[in-house]
């Protein structure tokens, strides 16, 4: 029984340790290892929390090494490779210190979460993986295409530093977002919600565009966290 209940926290452990070998492949200027270790890392922090529930493995030991891990992997990484993005379009420039605030608000978003009982079924603020994926998925493509259009915007001297204070901002914003995991409700139901099955559509709609434009697969990847960020926008002007 001991051995089930360690399950959950192995996997947390893999979760921290592609984090912290994403972080040795930015520095090696591995810019698509780190990428691919941080989806990974992605992988195992979806099925920690879906192996805890499964096995009812809950520890406050476990909460901790989650939010540690996740502090490195979608904390500490995406922020490196931002600032990596920055100096190799633009080197030796101070600016490329401005997306390491992505690392600083994404330890306030993970000590928020902790403590705020209104994130059981939903987020307030943007959560780390998906902010991190998203600067991932950037930092990937413009190393991949160097020659896109995307990449020529990346050049420009601002655009990442601002890009990197928006997504530091939300990650700390009152802003209302639904979670992209799949709960059951009272009634022993998953609740699926209408803004799912939207940002699904959306999704698949991307990944078809991706495919018909011969882009990379990493520039869908853009394209669905940058839905989802505007879709929790518009949801929230509305109500």
């Amino acid at each position: 029984m001991k051995i089930v209940k360690c399950i959950p926290n192995t996997i947390t452990s893999m979760n921290l340790l592609c984090g912290v070998l994403g972080v040795i492949a930015t520095f090696s200027g591995r810019m698509d290892a780190a990428f691919c270790l941080m989806l990974a890392a992605a992988v195992c922090d979806f099925f920690d929390g879906f192996s805890a529930r499964l096995l009812k493995a809950y520890s406050d030991i476990g909460k901790e090494l989650d939010s540690l891990s996740d502090m490195v992997s979608f904390g500490v990484l995406p922020s490196l490779m931002m600032y990596s993005l920055v100096n190799q379009m633009n080197p030796g420039s101070w600016l490329r210190f401005v997306p390491l605030a992505i690392a600083v608000f994404s330890g306030l978003r993970l000590a928020k979460f902790n403590v705020d009982e209104r994130q059981t079924e939903s987020f307030i603020g943007l959560a780390t993986p998906s902010c991190a994926i998203l600067c991932g998925s950037l930092a990937y493509y413009v190393t991949r295409c160097p020659e896109s259009t995307l990449a020529a915007w990346a050049g420009l001297k601002w655009s990442v530093p601002v890009m990197s204070v928006i997504l530091s901002a939300l990650l700390i914003s009152e802003i209302p977002m639904f979670s992209m995991k799949f709960k059951k409700g009272a009634d022993g139901k998953v609740k699926i919600g209408t803004e799912r099955i939207v940002f699904a559509a959306f999704a698949l709609i991307e990944i078809v565009i991706t495919v018909i434009l011969k882009q990379n697969w990493s520039f869908a990847i853009i394209l669905i966290f940058l839905t989802y960020i505007l879709m929790n926008f518009v949801w929230m002007l509305k109500k």
